[in-house]
C-alpha cells in the first residue's frame, strides 16, 4: 500500500460541507466516488485535514488515503480532476510515509476570512465574501484582536452545541490587512474550533462597526461563555488557506 497526500482547493457554495452525510453533496463523497472510479469501483477512504462547513471554501485543504495503485505523485492530480467536477481541483500530490496522517500531524493552520466592503455588493464575489456595507474602525478591530493572541480557553468562540472538551487552542496571529474594497483576517493558530474563526471575525465586525468596545474582546475571552460574544459570520467569506506540517509536503507554492 501507498500513502498519498493531496492539496486540495474547492469552492464550497453549492456542498453542505466536507464531511459525508446522508443528505446533501459533499467534498468527501465526490473524492471519494473519483478514486473508486481510478480504483474500478474499489471504495476508498479520504481523511482530511479537518472539516468545512456549508459554503465554505478551501485553497489548502490537505487529505490523504492508502492505494494500491503504482501512479506516480505527479500523475494523481490529472487524474482525479478528470474524474471530479468543476468545484473541486486537486492542486498536488505526495506520496508520504505510511504513519503520515493529515489531521493529526497538522502543526499549524491558517484560515482567511474576506469581507467585501462595497454598499452594493459585487455580483461576482457574493459567494466567497461576506458583503458589509456600513462604516468600520481597522484600527479598533486591529487594536481589539491582539487580545487573542496567545493560548487560551476559546469557549466564548465555539459553538455551543460541539462536542469537544478541551477548548483551549494558541493562537499566532490574528491580523487584518485591507486590500480595495476587501478586508482580509488572517488567523493563523494550532487548531480551531467548530466556528472559531467566524465567531472571532462576527465578534470584532461588531466592534469595528462601534457596538462595542475594544476593551470588550479581552472580557469575553476571559467569560468562556458564547452568549456574550458576535454573532457568527457566514460561511460564504470563511477559506481554509494552508494546513503546515513539521516536514513540508507539497510545493513552495502551497
Amino acid at each position: 500500500m501507498t500513502r498519498v497526500a493531496l492539496w486540495v482547493a474547492y469552492e464550497g457554495t453549492n456542498f453542505s460541507g466536507y464531511q459525508t452525510q446522508p443528505n446533501g453533496r459533499t467534498i468527501q463523497d465526490e473524492m471519494e466516488k473519483a478514486l473508486s472510479r481510478i480504483h474500478k469501483g474499489a471504495k476508498l477512504r479520504i481523511h482530511s485535514s479537518g472539516r468545512t462547513d456549508t459554503s465554505v471554501h478551501a485553497r489548502g485543504q490537505v487529505v490523504h488515503f492508502d492505494t494500491t495503485l503504482t501512479i506516480p505523485a505527479e500523475r494523481w492530480p490529472k487524474a482525479l480532476n478528470a474524474c471530479l467536477p468543476a468545484d473541486i481541483r486537486i492542486m498536488e500530490a505526495s506520496i508520504v510515509a505510511d504513519d503520515f496522517h493529515s489531521r493529526y500531524h497538522a502543526v499549524k493552520k491558517e484560515y482567511r476570512y474576506r469581507v467585501l466592503l462595497r454598499p452594493d455588493g459585487d455580483v461576482f464575489r457574493r459567494n466567497v465574501t461576506h458583503l458589509v456595507s456600513y462604516e468600520l474602525s481597522i484600527a479598533k478591530m486591529k487594536k481589539a484582536a491582539e487580545a487573542l493572541i496567545g493560548t487560551y480557553d476559546f469557549s466564548s468562540f465555539c459553538a455551543a452545541n460541539t462536542s469537544v472538551v478541551d477548548k483551549v487552542r494558541t493562537l499566532y496571529e490574528v491580523s487584518i490587512d485591507y486590500d480595495r474594497d476587501e478586508l482580509i483576517f488572517t488567523l493563523v493558530g494550532s487548531g480551531f474550533l467548530y466556528n472559531m474563526v467566524r465567531i472571532i471575525v462576527g465578534t470584532l465586525l461588531e466592534i469595528g462597526a462601534g457596538k462595542r468596545d475594544v476593551e470588550e474582546l479581552a472580557n469575553i475571552l476571559a467569560a468562556k461563555d458564547r452568549t456574550i460574544a458576535g454573532k457568527t459570520a457566514p460561511g460564504s467569506g470563511l477559506f481554509l488557506w494552508k494546513v503546515s506540517y513539521e516536514s513540508e509536503i507539497f510545493s513552495d507554492s502551497y
